[in-house]
């Protein structure tokens, strides 16, 4: 078994052609990011990405509940008020969690309380984060990922 059998091994594995890759499905990929907007993490979780969805799907709501506790604010979508407008979009990126709270009546905010920034902040920046995994549970669906 000399050089011309590795050669020839070869030449067959080179004629063989390239399987195409699957055409992305666009419906497919808008579903997932809805799924991953209304459900932190279920995105990934119905494409098979079985880790990052359940971290994604214990993080993002345990950190939008720690904003909650520590007595930060849900802000309310007024046009008037830019910044808070905002603040409103992002927490509006929490999805499911975001509306049991609304729907609860929780995130009134204490503005005296000492914690109050951080509560805000907390709630923002999952709402933010869960913005970013939904377009990288589109990406992972389109194949980009």
């Amino acid at each position: 078994m000399g050089r011309k059998s590795r050669d020839s091994r070869r030449s067959r594995v080179a004629a063989t052609p390239p399987r195409p890759a699957p055409a992305p499905d666009a419906g497919r990929a808008l579903a997932a990011a809805a799924l991953a907007w209304v459900i932190p993490g279920g995105g990934h979780l119905w494409l098979g990405r079985r880790q990052k969805g359940l971290i994604f799907l214990v993080a993002l709501p345990v950190m939008f509940a720690i904003g909650l506790w520590l007595e930060g604010r849900l802000f309310p979508f007024d046009p008037g008020r830019p910044l808070d407008l905002l603040a409103a979009f992002a927490d509006l990126g929490n999805g499911l969690p975001y509306l049991i709270a609304t729907v609860a009546g929780l995130g009134e905010g204490r503005v005296v309380a000492a914690t109050f920034e951080y509560g805000n902040t907390f709630t923002i920046v999952s709402g933010l984060l869960n913005m970013l995994v939904c377009l990288d549970a589109y990406d992972v669906a389109l194949g980009r990922k």
